[in-house]
């Protein structure tokens, strides 16, 4: 937000109102919000405090009538889809637990999402590839348009109108800083193969074998 005076007046505004205090929700119920929450929150991993407002930036998004301009044909317009997958979320954990989705522990919310991300037909009535489809891209559409992740990604703000200057490799701008903890990424991937690794353990040793599943 220092590179401000640097942007031109269509820009600056833009990126102000992500910064703004968001009121209550304009398109998710009070029913539906709970749901929102914990499956926005979960696909980003966003865990604890402070958040980027993921949710407050989704249901303006609705609520504004700003999808991305296209939609599955096996699937309703978008706002439709959100109704219908909270619900169905819901549904799901009252089956499983008893209670809603935003009940359920982390690790029940976790292999509750991740039956649809895996699942090759149909979730609860759903196309379920094309649904998780459309959670991830309101999720990582909106986290990533915010300014606090920019700053975790090391992006130094919008260079429109003055451009970049220095294109060589390590170059930088004026107003770009080194990176403060510049270490080699190779142990970084692994430890997220590590991560990945330990995750689909957690799930495949919640789940029955083959020959212990009902017929």
């Amino acid at each position: 937000m220092s590179q401000a005076e640097s942007w031109d007046e269509t820009t600056t505004p833009v990126i102000l109102r992500r910064l703004a205090r968001h009121g209550a929700p304009r398109f998710f119920s009070a029913d539906e919000e709970p749901a929102a929450r914990a499956l926005l929150d979960h696909l980003l991993a966003q865990n604890d405090e402070p958040k980027v407002p993921v949710f407050e930036m989704v249901d303006a998004r609705l609520a504004d009538g700003q999808p991305d301009g296209y939609h599955y044909d096996d699937l309703p317009r978008d706002p439709a889809t959100w109704r219908w997958s909270l619900q169905a979320l819901d549904a799901a954990a009252r089956e499983r637990a008893g209670v809603r989705f935003s009940e359920l522990d982390p690790d029940g919310q976790r292999d509750l999402i991740e039956d649809v991300r895996i699942c090759d037909g149909r979730w609860q009535g759903l196309p379920a590839g094309h649904l998780f489809g459309v959670w991830m891209r309101y999720a990582c559409s909106s986290f990533y348009s915010h300014p606090w992740a920019w700053n975790e990604i090391g992006f130094g703000g919008p260079a429109y109108p003055r451009g970049y200057k220095h294109l060589a490799l390590d170059g930088r701008e004026p107003w770009e800083v080194q990176e403060v903890d510049a270490h080699d990424p190779i142990p970084w991937a692994d430890r997220a193969e590590d991560a990945k690794k330990r995750h689909a353990d957690g799930l495949s040793s919640r789940r029955p074998a083959p020959d212990e599943e009902p017929a």
